[in-house]
């Protein structure tokens, strides 16, 4: 375990994962943890999956997956969920009696809730990391506890959600270091080192990491529709589809009519931070660390929730920044060419008014919240008693960078 002879080093585990949503707000606090004080360890409780893994491995983050599966409503499964419940628990219970954390913060997602139910017991500073605007079942179990220390939400909306009782503070979502620097990068560089025009509007379409496939297949329609003169298309189609919407696009490469767009279709990428900041207009999903990137951008977008999940809270998300100015909500009929048909005359308005667009992205970044991280840092450093490191300023210290 990382630390385990740190002397008098300050332990902080987060808990969580399972998604880039869960896993990145935590390590932005952690690197501002590390930034602000001299002598920190960082571990995160995490789930079985590959991403959980990887992501905290390039993160130089230690992490430690526990067995806990997810909640079930079917109650054949009830027996199995229970043992991996206690089994997690216990293992929590067995590290932090090794080595007493100096507070653990639950991210988000079923595995934060064995090593916060385990802090809780232990009388560990134990705070909640909330982006979305309606807590999961997870966190809103978990800030109904007795003894826990404060809630950090993306958005005063949540405050309706959670018990009257909750220590509850808006301090925005934390966002990565990437997404900031982006915004003073060199526009016609960044356009061309995506192979695009570097004059021409630009459209990112992203339905997250791994791709959606309703969207995808309404633009396969719309680049067919639509008078894209002007206009090029950064389309992150995921793995699965990316080989068909780049030959999607190219069968319209000769064809008479509208201007084809110009298009760069990847199935990923990395530099999200650099694709948002020369987008000038967005069609996304509406996960809550994807909106606070879009705040963090001072963006326009186009928000089709995720249809799927029974509380809808892609949707919840999604309203904070219609209801701002900052969106256009189209539901997604979980089908490409009613997408389509319901896309297509919000995008024929927004590709035709610059004024409006740019006001949406003002609207946006008042949403935004620079300090997010740091504030966070600086609160759990008070409760861990580490005063000292509190002061406005960070501390210059070794650690390397997480991105």
């Amino acid at each position: 375990m990382e630390g385990e002879s740190a002397g008098q080093s300050l332990w902080f585990v987060f808990a969580g994962g399972g998604t880039g949503g869960h896993l990145f707000p935590a390590l932005s606090v952690a690197q501002a943890l590390r930034d602000r004080a001299a002598s920190v360890d960082v571990s995160f409780c995490c789930t079985l999956r590959p991403i959980d893994k990887e992501v905290l491995a390039s993160a130089g983050v230690e992490a430690i997956p526990l067995t806990v599966l997810p909640l079930t409503m079917k109650p054949w499964r009830w027996p199995r969920f229970w043992l991996r419940w206690r089994e997690s628990v216990a293992l929590c219970r067995r590290m932090f009696e090794r080595r007493r954390p100096a507070a653990v913060i639950g991210a988000g997602g079923y595995a934060s809730g064995p090593p916060v139910h385990a802090a809780l017991r232990m009388g560990i500073p134990t705070f909640l990391l909330n982006p979305d605007a309606v807590p999961g079942r997870a966190n809103r179990y978990l800030a109904g506890r007795p003894g826990l220390t404060g809630v950090f939400a993306q958005w005063a909306v949540t405050r309706k959600y959670l018990p009257s009782d909750a220590p509850f503070e808006v301090t925005g979502c934390p966002v990565r270091l990437a997404f900031r620097a982006a915004r003073g990068a060199d526009r016609r560089a960044v356009l061309e080192s995506f192979g695009l025009g570097p004059t021409l509007r630009t459209l990112l379409v992203t339905g997250a990491s791994q791709g959606a496939r309703s969207i995808n297949e309404a633009f396969a329609l719309l680049a067919g529709r639509l008078d894209w003169t002007g206009w090029q298309i950064l389309h992150l189609a995921g793995q699965a589809d990316a080989p068909r919407m780049a030959e999607a696009y190219a069968t319209l490469a000769g064809r008479s009519g509208p201007a084809v767009p110009k298009t760069r279709v990847l199935p990923f990428t990395d530099r999200m931070g650099e694709a948002m900041a020369v987008a000038d207009l967005i069609v996304s999903r509406a996960g809550a660390s994807t909106l606070a990137e879009i705040q963090a951008a001072g963006k326009p977008c186009i928000l089709l929730p995720y249809p799927y999940h029974r509380d809808q809270h892609q949707r919840h998300n999604a309203m904070v920044l219609v209801e701002a100015g900052a969106a256009e909500l189209v539901e997604d009929a979980k089908d490409g060419a009613f997408n389509a048909d319901r896309l297509e005359p919000v995008l024929r308005e927004l590709m035709a008014d610059d004024g409006r667009r740019e006001r949406m992205g003002r609207l946006a970044m008042t949403l935004d919240r620079p300090g997010s991280a740091e504030a966070i840092a600086v609160r759990l450093l008070a409760a861990a008693g580490a005063c000292d490191f509190c002061a406005s300023g960070p501390v210059k210290t070794a650690s390397r960078r997480i991105a």
